[in-house]
This record gives structure tokens, C-alpha cells and sequence, in this order.
């Protein structure tokens, strides 16, 4: 039940959200949305890469930030020559899944980075020490895009039982076998 998707992971979500209609979204990507609203990084007509094409990151991520006007490029490990791709974008958000995949050298000097990785020792898709002296902002893994994820799950938890305690009861289903 699409009214029930906290996740924002079924086909119906995913549908609505490529189709611009309303309905609760992936919690990452739309809490990397807010971390860049709170930064207020204006994403119309900026370059985004993508790194990553799952179902419940990268091709969100990329809707939602075409939805906000940004031209969107995505990418993924077996894409041939990532650093140049990665080298033009204004905005980076790293989902490949490969530890410290993007370098320092692969961005663009003031480049916005959102690591999107978490592996074991506080380590990211980026290289975070080559990159945070090249990227204008960057995310830190612990305490960046995970907490943002978590918060968006509860709003939308909170959002989905108002919609259900607000809409009228489903009336009893009935077997025409009785």
C-alpha cells in the first residue's frame, strides 16, 4: 500500500516520484534534498552527477534533482572514464558502493560533494581527505547524510499515520464465496 511506503521504495512511489505527482519519497535522497535546502545550494540549472543507479538512491536522488531544475548526469562503476564525468559536475552525490571510489583529483574546485557510502571506519564513496579542500561544501560520513535519512523516515512515519487517521475506513471486504 503506496500510503503506507514510510520507505518511499515501492513501484507506486517510485512511479509518482519520476512522474512528479505527490507521495512519500526515498528518505536519503529526499534528506539529501533538505541538507542542500538548508545550505541553500540553489540546484537550478547547476550539473549534478550521480554515482550510483538504485532503486532507493541514485535514480531518486537524480529525479528529485531534476525536479529542482538541475541537469542530471548518472553514472556508475562500469561507467568508462568516472573521474572526467565526475570532474564537470557542480554537484556530486557519491552512491556508487566502493569505498573512497571518488578522489580528490576526479572534482571540480567548488564543487558541492554528498557522500552517500558508509563503510566501516568512518569511510565514504568519497575520499574525504583529498576532497574537503577542493569541494565549497562536502558531507562527512557519520553524522551527514545518515541522520538527515533517519529524519525524513520519521516525518514521513508521522505523515502516513495523519493521512490514515484523516481519511475515511475502508469499507469491510466481503467474499462473493461465502
Amino acid at each position: 500500500m503506496p500510503d503506507k511506503d514510510i520507505d518511499g521504495v515501492t513501484t507506486t512511489s517510485l512511479a509518482a516520484l519520476s512522474l512528479g505527482l505527490p507521495g512519500l519519497v526515498s528518505c536519503t535522497p529526499a534528506g539529501i534534498i533538505r541538507l542542500l535546502d538548508e545550505y541553500a545550494v540553489d540546484l537550478s540549472g547547476m550539473h549534478a552527477v550521480v554515482i550510483g543507479r538504485s532503486s532507493i538512491l541514485g535514480r531518486p536522488i537524480g529525479m528529485l534533482l531534476l525536479g529542482r531544475d538541475a541537469t542530471v548526469t548518472y553514472c556508475h562503476s562500469k561507467t568508462r572514464d568516472l573521474a572526467a564525468l565526475v570532474r564537470t559536475g557542480e554537484i556530486v552525490i557519491a552512491a556508487g558502493g566502493h569505498p573512497n571510489l571518488v578522489r580528490g583529483s576526479w572534482l571540480k574546485a567548488g564543487a558541492v560533494v554528498i557522500d552517500a557510502g558508509h563503510y566501516q571506519g568512518a569511510v565514504g564513496d568519497v575520499h574525504y581527505e583529498e576532497a574537503r579542500s577542493i569541494a565549497s561544501l562536502i558531507t562527512p560520513v557519520h553524522g551527514g547524510v545518515g541522520p538527515m535519512t533517519i529524519a525524513v523516515l520519521l516525518e514521513q512515519t508521522v505523515t502516513a499515520a495523519e493521512r490514515r487517521l484523516m481519511s475515511p475506513p475502508a469499507a469491510p471486504h466481503r467474499s462473493r464465496y461465502r
